[in-house]
């Protein structure tokens, strides 16, 4: 068999492996880790998600140059989240906790609006 004639036979291997790899058999029931880290196709980390020292979870969304521009936390006490503009300031902050909830938006004059 000349090793032209073996090319269409290869690549046909190929796209079976390839189609196995991605099939549903890579699924998991339960992934257990003590950070979650995702990172986009360049290797830059894009969100976590993990416990803090002070018993906190925290997922952060991050920005392509590495800025945490969502935050939304859990602990015993209460939850939170915070929307963070470009500069990284506040632009939303929303909170609840056993002394009341609370929303904080600020606007483009810089001016905090509670309700």
């Amino acid at each position: 068999m000349k090793t032209q004639s073996l090319l269409p036979l290869g690549l046909f291997v190929v796209g079976l492996t390839q189609l196995a790899s991605n099939s549903p058999s890579n699924t998991f029931d339960k992934i257990t880790v003590h950070e979650f880290e995702l990172t986009d196709a360049k290797g830059t980390k894009r969100a976590t998600i993990k416990v803090e020292p002070t018993g906190e979870v925290v997922f952060r969304l991050i920005s392509e140059k590495g800025t945490i521009r969502v935050k939304l936390g859990a602990s015993e006490v209460g939850s939170g989240f915070v929307l963070l503009d470009d500069n990284t300031d506040p632009g939303v902050h929303a909170h609840a906790n056993k002394d009341g909830s609370g929303i904080t938006i600020t606007g483009k004059d810089k001016k905090k609006r509670e309700y």
